[in-house]
Parts: structure tokens; sequence; C-alpha cells
């Protein structure tokens, strides 16, 4: 399913034009987006989490010419399934 898609979907259920959807869809991911960015948590309870998260420096390899690398430091969104969410792909 990509975004048109979903769109769609949330059209056909919450019985709004689709460019509404659209405009709510578009405002709800870049509030997550711009959220997380800025270094806090979004919780959406039953579904998940997004946050960010740090990940260390660690030392690499580039495969092409094998030279050893360091992998810098950075921050990283993430995605944490709520139990509802997990419940409902499980079954």
């Amino acid at each position: 399913m990509n975004k048109a898609d979903l769109v769609n979907a949330i059209a056909d259920k919450s019985g709004v034009t689709k460019k509404q959807a659209d405009l709510v869809l578009t405002v709800a991911l870049d509030t997550i987006m711009d959220t997380v960015s800025e270094g806090e948590k979004v919780t959406l309870v039953g579904f998940g989490s997004f946050e960010p998260r740090e990940r260390k420096a660690r030392n690499g390899r580039n495969p092409q010419t094998g030279k050893a690398l360091t992998i810098p430091a950075t921050t990283v969104p993430a995605f944490s399934a709520g139990k509802l969410f997990k419940d409902q792909v499980a079954n």
C-alpha cells in the first residue's frame, strides 16, 4: 500500500473527500517527523511509538576496497509497534 492507497482507504472509511484525507494524512506525518526530529517521542496508544535513537560510532569496512573506516555516530528515527498492532499482525 502506498500513500495514494492509504488516502483512498481513509476517505472511504471516514466519508471525507480524498483531498481532505490527503491533507490530514500529510499534516499528521509532517507533525510526527517534526516532533521526532526535535528529539521528542510520539506515542499513539495501541499503534506504536516513534522516537529518535542514538547510534554510536562504529568501525566498518568499505566493501569495494576492503579498507577499514569509522562510521560516525548519528541519530536515527525508530518505530516500536504497540501491543494491539503486534497482536493484530500475529493473528
